[in-house]
């Protein structure tokens, strides 16, 4: 059986490159309608016109999530432009990485207002739509490091974490409305951060990895695009985990 998600609205923060563009473009190519989120406004178009070139329909949207006033004008961009809405993907997210005893305030405090509360915002905004509705799919890319914790990823980790206990508590609070809410844990995948690592650390990364490899951003989609359709209905408030393995046995 296939997914299709034709007729359902989609939204996905950060989806100018990575996990985010690799989310957006699998659930276009499911049917869906994509809005498409970047801090950068050519990536956003960028994303945006390779799944208009694939068939699919698009629409680049360009806000930095941690301006969460923004969050709520995009909604109603969306609105506007197809009527509904009923996937949020909240996957924008940033690091700056240090040891704790290093870390300055604004270290933490950009991290956190990007990774959580960006996502705080962007789900507040599209809850109402989604209780018009009466349905919603909201997933939130959370991280391995927020369930095991990483030395010098302090503010990255609480922020992953964070998004974990945030994505029970909308489960809680929206079950009765049909709305779902759910999180995927990747592990290490290959993006732009990870290629930029040491060989010493990517080898030691290897050796932990059950699968020999890391993973790809194609597979954390198939991941979320399974959340997001009427195959995961019953579904709520769980963490799903995507790394090789590499968080067994800890």
């Amino acid at each position: 059986m296939t997914i299709r998600l034709e007729g359902r609205v989609a939204l996905v923060t950060g989806a100018g490159r990575g996990i985010g563009k690799a989310i957006a473009q699998l659930l276009a190519q499911a049917g869906a309608k994509v809005a498409v989120l970047s801090r950068t406004e050519a990536n956003a178009h960028e994303t945006a016109q390779a799944i208009e070139q694939a068939g699919g329909t698009a629409l680049a949207l360009s806000a930095d999530v941690s301006d969460t006033a923004t969050a709520e004008r995009t909604i109603e961009h969306i609105l506007k432009q197809w009527e509904r809405l009923d996937i949020l993907v909240n996957n924008a997210g940033i690091t700056r990485d240090t040891l704790l005893l290093r870390m300055k305030d604004e270290d933490w405090d950009a991290v956190l207002q990007t990774n959580l509360k960006g996502a705080f915002a962007y789900t507040r905004a599209a809850l109402k739509p989604m209780m018009r509705q009466r349905w919603g799919r909201i997933v939130n890319i959370s991280s391995v490091v927020g369930l095991t914790g990483n030395a010098g990823q302090a503010n990255y980790a609480a922020s992953k974490a964070a998004l974990i206990a945030f994505t029970k508590t909308v489960a809680l609070e929206m079950g009765s409305r049909n709305i779902t809410c759910n999180a995927v844990a990747p592990g290490l995948i290959e993006t732009d951060m990870t290629q930029t690592l040491p060989e010493q650390v990517r080898d030691y990364a290897l050796q932990r990895i059950p699968l020999g490899r890391f993973g790809t951003p194609e597979e954390i989609a198939y991941g979320v695009l399974f959340l997001c359709s009427e195959f995961a209905s019953y579904i709520t408030g769980q963490v799903f985990v995507i790394d090789g393995g590499l968080t067994v046995g800890i």
